[in-house]
């Protein structure tokens, strides 16, 4: 059930969405320039970017990590970021004993102001099942391999209420700055199906 590895449907879709972008520009509904505006707004303001500015902040500023952790969306609010689907956004903090996982077993609810559109595999009936009866079994398919001591905590999203994994601030981290401990952050940890903070270069 892993995500990480090659689908041999990528250069189809790829084919078809310039296809499809083609058409509409021919056709004068969009242009190339409006595509790209849509695309940069995805990564660069909604999207897995804007979470992982929310938790370097919350690693190099003790006091706003508090905040966070106490109320999530009003602490990101202080980043201006928010919106629909983080109206009640939960921040669950990982620990060297405790791992965090996020699933919506109903359908995909997800803190997308925040992360950018869920994943596919996010919205697989295989993940959003398996991970509540066997977490440990799933991470470990995803490369999450844990301790035995190392208790997994699974959080499930419904419309009321979002969840977002701050991962541990690793060791070698410690004389990067903020926004360079950003780009150390994947979307993968801050969902918590990744654990380990892979040191930049």
């Amino acid at each position: 059930m892993g995500h990480k590895h090659a689908h041999p449907e990528k250069a189809w879709q790829a084919i078809r969405t310039e296809a499809i972008e083609s058409l509409l520009n021919e056709i004068n509904v969009l242009t190339s320039e409006d595509i790209d505006k849509v695309v940069r707004h995805y990564e660069e303001n909604v999207g897995p970017k804007t979470g992982a500015k929310v938790i370097a902040r919350a690693w190099v500023d003790p006091e706003f990590k508090k905040r966070l952790l106490a109320d999530g969306l009003a602490a990101c609010a202080e980043l201006g970021i928010g919106g629909p689907e983080t109206e009640l956004l939960h921040v669950v903090e990982n620990t060297s004993k405790v791992h965090n996982v996020v699933v919506c077993t109903l359908c995909s609810c997800y803190p997308w102001p925040i992360l950018g559109l869920p994943p596919v595999w996010y919205k697989s009936s295989a993940y959003r099942s398996r991970l509540v009866r066997e977490p440990r079994k799933v991470l470990s398919e995803l490369g999450v391999e844990l301790q035995e001591d190392v208790e997994i905590r699974v959080w499930d999203s419904v419309s009321e209420i979002r969840y977002l994994v701050m991962p541990e601030k690793p060791d070698h981290a410690e004389n990067l700055s903020e926004a360079e401990l950003a780009e150390l952050i994947t979307r993968d940890h801050m969902i918590g199906v990744a654990r380990h903070i892979h040191q930049a270069g």
